[in-house]
């Protein structure tokens, strides 16, 4: 973790955003400042293997940095990981600032959301991947960001918002999962050693669907396991390696 590497390379993508005009785009901002902290030589960025284009390459392989939706990942791992070693990054929010924006550009002042972010949720992300779970040459890195969120108040998505922009702060964290002995740092605060269903949605806030997603992922990894049922509930047990 290098919170000084990692806020020059967020002012590297800001002024790139700002010749653009923020919301234009999209969750780009993040993911720029991202490419740039582990990339910060300009030709180990976009380049290209094969038919696919990876964020990084470098000495010691492959660096794809996912904010979101990583069914679109399948067939580019499927490809990577056959020639060379893949660390996938899924930033998340340690910190968040919310900022509303009216179609007009006003912007509100800022809040604190209450919710706090960390590494279990990519759990949540890795369902869509389970098949490659188990390759050996697969790993994460999780980088905990105090981020602000930009809203617009266009009255679609959720309660009227829809988010158009995070433009990463500062690097609160960085947790890499590189083998099974890290697999217990992507599990939910606070979660017991055995636990139900219900107790794995608890720990780590998520919603119904959610936590049936991160479970079976977790599953996946081999961080959990099943061991019986306590009443009509479903056991579950975290596996140290």
């Amino acid at each position: 973790m290098d919170e000084a590497k990692f806020l020059a390379a967020c002012g590297e993508a800001l002024e790139d955003g700002r010749r653009a005009g923020i919301g234009t785009l999209g969750e780009k901002t993040l993911h720029a400042a991202l490419k740039r902290y582990f990339g910060p030589e300009e030709r180990f960025r976009e380049v290209t293997v094969g038919r696919y284009v990876a964020d990084v390459m470098g000495p010691e392989g492959i660096i794809e940095i996912q904010t979101a939706g990583f069914g679109r990942l399948r067939e580019k791992l499927s490809f990577f990981l056959e020639h060379y070693p893949v660390t996938v990054v899924y930033p998340v929010a340690g910190l968040k600032w919310l900022v509303s924006m009216k179609e007009d550009g006003e912007l509100s002042k800022r809040r604190k959301s209450p919710k706090a972010g960390g590494p279990w949720e990519l759990l949540i992300e890795l369902y869509s991947i389970r098949e490659h779970l188990q390759n050996p040459g697969l790993s994460f890195c999780v980088p905990v960001l105090e981020v602000e969120e930009y809203r617009l108040r266009d009255g679609r998505g959720r309660r009227g918002y829809t988010r158009f922009e995070r433009m990463p702060i500062r690097l609160m964290d960085e947790v890499w999962v590189r083998g099974p002995e890290d697999l217990h740092l992507l599990m939910p605060p606070g979660l017991p050693e055995e636990f139900t269903s219900k107790e794995f949605r608890a720990c780590g806030k998520f919603s119904n669907m959610q936590g049936s997603l991160a479970l079976s992922a977790a599953r996946e990894l081999g961080a959990v396991e099943q061991i019986g049922k306590r009443g009509r509930a479903y056991l579950y047990r975290q596996v140290r390696a």
